[in-house]
């Protein structure tokens, strides 16, 4: 039995938060069911094609139920009434007031299920200056300072592939603050109205500017901070053959396996008194050899370096499959598999969801959903 068993989850929401939020509680068991606009959601054409559907959209919805409703319709919260009444958590990502506007607030449906934990993803979050003003994860991560971190003013930008606001700031939140609210509900008998703003998570991961900023009465600019640049132990190195080498040693213990792993003069260990000479010659030593030479040499030492993997080198990587990340498989339409998101379940959790589950053809499920009481 999962921990989530028997909870019935609507998802209005499109895209990716709200989407991988209701994918970590179908995988804990609980039923959801995507609410989406005639056509599908936007998901579902965003390249590439995998067989009848998009790649993307397969990843992300396993396991879940598809009803298509037009909910700008006049009888759409009646034909929903039936699901509403019965649903423990709801999920929605438009803009604040939308749901409102279309009949679908969270006033409305407490009205019909005191009991409903109504989960609003948005931007900014339901109220302030910003409530209305649209953005995509980039956007919260600049406007949040966590961006600004890393950068430093006239050197190249790199662009970041995590998407932290969507994921750890949208989705990780989301299903964080429902499941308080499961717990909250068990106590009460009563629902309540969640309002996750992606921007707010991102002083989170800013946390030790922030720190020194209040403690020194400087913030650290671009490249000043000890995880952001500052500190030649923690950086990324460029190698002989244009890989990286990233370099975590930030203890002394760390920090003297990593110097005698590479042979830093001893003048330049206490990188205190001249951090931008030792990072420079930590780059000089670095960049006369590959990254499989760094590989061979420092992974065994153990002193938190680590040679710069792809995706493809990462997913096939022995712990991977040790800890069982790729073992639940979506299933679309037309019979073909591949392996679902991986999502940081306990492997007691990850493990009773793996398998095989099928992906939702956009409307599929409307008629049997719709008539279920």
């Amino acid at each position: 039995m999962l921990p989530l068993d028997d909870l019935l989850v609507l998802d209005f929401s499109t895209l990716l938060p709200g989407p991988l939020a209701s994918l970590f509680l179908s995988e804990a068991g609980a039923r959801v069911v995507k609410v989406e606009r005639p056509g599908g959601e936007d998901m579902r054409g965003f390249p590439p094609r995998f067989g009848e559907t998009a790649a993307p959209f397969a990843v992300l919805n396993r396991g879940k139920r598809s009803v298509e409703i037009d909910l700008k319709a006049p009888d759409a919260l009646e034909k929903l009434t039936p699901l509403i009444t019965a649903a423990d958590i709801l999920i929605e990502q438009f803009r604040p007031g939308v749901m409102e506007r279309l009949g679908f607030g969270y006033e409305a449906l407490k009205a019909l299920n005191p009991r409903l934990i109504y989960c609003s993803i948005s931007g900014y979050g339901q109220a302030g200056p910003r409530a209305q003003e649209a953005g995509h994860d980039i956007n919260y991560q600049a406007i949040g300072g966590l961006l600004g971190q890393s950068l430093q003013r006239g050197a190249a930008p790199p662009l970041p592939p995590p998407l932290v606001a969507d994921i750890a700031g949208g989705t990780m939140p989301a299903v964080l603050n429902i499941l308080l609210a499961l717990l909250q509900r068990g106590r009460s008998g009563q629902g309540c109205h969640l309002d996750i703003a992606m921007a707010d998570a991102m002083p989170t991961f800013a946390w030790y500017g922030l720190a020194q900023g209040q403690a020194t009465g400087s913030f650290p600019d671009g490249g000043e901070g000890l995880l952001t640049g500052a500190s030649p132990r923690y950086g990324l190195y460029a190698t002989a053959d244009g890989w990286f080498l990233a370099v975590g040693a930030l203890e002394p213990k760390f920090w003297q396996g990593f110097c005698d792993g590479i042979g830093l003069d001893e003048a330049l260990r206490d990188d205190r008194r001249n951090p931008q000479a030792t990072r420079s010659a930590i780059a000089a030593i670095i960049s006369g050899k590959s990254a499989a030479h760094w590989r061979a040499t420092l992974e065994p030492l153990d002193c938190c370096c680590t040679v710069v993997r792809t995706l493809e080198e990462a997913i096939a990587d022995p712990q991977v499959a040790a800890r069982g990340l790729l073992e639940a498989q979506s299933e679309e339409p037309g019979g073909r598999r591949l392996v679902s998101t991986p999502l940081p379940l306990a492997p007691v959790f990850r493990q009773q969801a793996a398998g095989v589950r099928r992906v939702p053809a956009s409307g599929a499920d409307t008629p049997a959903v719709l008539e279920e009481r």
